[in-house]
């Protein structure tokens, strides 16, 4: 289960994704920016929606590139859950 994304954290433009913890069968996901590396937000299944979606930790601001690199993460969990 989701051996190629735990190996190592997914870096992209603005922010990073770093491995916090497996639940049965979906992982959680810290994501960080790249500059400061604070988190802003975290990446964990969402059973109503039966998908990975994106929960903020903290009142932010997002580029449209920063919100491309959080859809094209959650599109990877997604694709590796099929």
């Amino acid at each position: 289960m989701l051996e190629t994304l735990e190996k190592s954290d997914k870096i992209y433009e603005y922010v990073y994704f770093t491995h916090v913890e497996d639940k049965t069968k979906t992982s959680v996901w810290s994501c960080r920016t790249n500059r400061t590396k604070d988190e802003l937000g975290i990446v964990k299944w969402y059973p109503a929606w039966r998908a990975y979606c994106y929960f903020p930790t903290v009142q932010a601001v997002y580029s449209s590139g920063c919100l491309k690199d959080i859809q094209n993460f959650i599109d990877k969990l997604m694709s590796e859950r099929l």
